[in-house]
This record gives C-alpha cells, sequence and structure tokens, in this order.
C-alpha cells in the first residue's frame, strides 16, 4: 500500500514543467518541503537557468506555479537516501505521473536517472526522451543531491539550462501575460 508523501506535490493546469524527485529526503520530510537539504542544488539550479527570477528557498515551493512551475517525486516513502529505496517504493508511479500529465504540463523532467527508472523500469539517458505521457515530453536531469557531488555543478547546469530552452517560448509568453495583467491593474491610491 502506498502511503501519502511527507513532503506534499506542488502542482497545477498547465504547467510548463513539472520537477519529479526520486523520494523525499530526511531533511526534505522534516521540512515539509521538496528538494530542502541545504546542500542540495535544486534550487540554486532552477534559479540559475531562469525557470525562477530570484532564488526560492525550499519553504517557498508554493510559489512555483506563478512560474509555470511544479514538484512532485516518483516514490513517496522517505529514506536517508535513494540507495534504501526498492522497487515496491515506486509501484503505481507511472500511473500517478500519467495521472499529472493529464493537467497537461508541457514537460515532466526528472531529478535524477533514477527517478524515471523509478517509474518506467528503464535506464535512461539525460536530456529529452522518446516516450511521452500524453502530449507531455519527459526530459531527464542528472540528480541534485548531495550525493551526486562527483558530477560538477556546471554538468547539472548545463541540463537544467538545456530545459530551459526548449521550455523558454511558453516563459516568455506567460511573462508577458503577467507583465500585461500588472499593467491593467490601477494604480494603489495611498
Amino acid at each position: 500500500m502506498t502511503t501519502p508523501s511527507a513532503v506534499p506535490d506542488v502542482l497545477g493546469p498547465g504547467l510548463d514543467v513539472v520537477f519529479c524527485g526520486i523520494n523525499p529526503g530526511r531533511v526534505s520530510a522534516g521540512a515539509g518541503a521538496h528538494f530542502a537539504n541545504p546542500r542540495n542544488d535544486f534550487w540554486r539550479l532552477l534559479h540559475d537557468a531562469g525557470f525562477t527570477p530570484r532564488l526560492l528557498a525550499p519553504n517557498e515551493q508554493f510559489e512555483l506555479p506563478r512560474y509555470g512551475v511544479g514538484v512532485t517525486n516518483a516514490a513517496f516513502r522517505t529514506t536517508s537516501g535513494s540507495g534504501d529505496l526498492r522497487q515496491a517504493d515506486f509501484a503505481g508511479a507511472a500511473a500517478r505521473l500519467g495521472r499529472i500529465a493529464k493537467l497537461r504540463p508541457r514537460f515532466i523532467a526528472f531529478v535524477g536517472k533514477e527517478a524515471y527508472r523509478g517509474a518506467f523500469g528503464e535506464r535512461p539517458d539525460l536530456g529529452l526522451q522518446t516516450r511521452r505521457l500524453g502530449a507531455t515530453e519527459l526530459f531527464v536531469l542528472p540528480s541534485t543531491s548531495p550525493a551526486n557531488a562527483a558530477v560538477p555543478y556546471a554538468e547539472r547546469s548545463r541540463w537544467f539550462r538545456e530545459l530551459g530552452t526548449l521550455v523558454a517560448p511558453e516563459q516568455s509568453r506567460r511573462s508577458t501575460r503577467q507583465r500585461r495583467s500588472r499593467s491593467r491593474r490601477p494604480a494603489r491610491r495611498s
């Protein structure tokens, strides 16, 4: 039986990209926030690649949908490390991601090859995948975990930026719409 995650999904309809981590680590579970370990580079990579206009803290995760971004995990169970997960922890992950795809994100980006492998039982390469979930494209990024420190920040950043270039046209339209809607609001009077 699957138990609910200690870290809530942050989702909404029509997002540009939903980032899918492997599972909550102990620090994230304790904080109730995705990628909360201060040594995890996810939030910095997200900002550096242009997905957010400023560096967000993990406790600001519910701000992500305003930037066209969501977050989830492939497995719910909290562990010290992803190596503690078993195949059973990913039971139903592909079907759940299929339900998330019905919210019509343009991309689901797996933060680590193990998130994709756990969900689909296939070893992926980094980058855009041939598999889709309906109209949603799938992309695999290097893990941002401190346990993946052997992969330099610049290399992880390159993959986040590559995803950003695929997402950029819609993000540009979203930014333009947000600027226009703000400019139409009446000015506040003191």
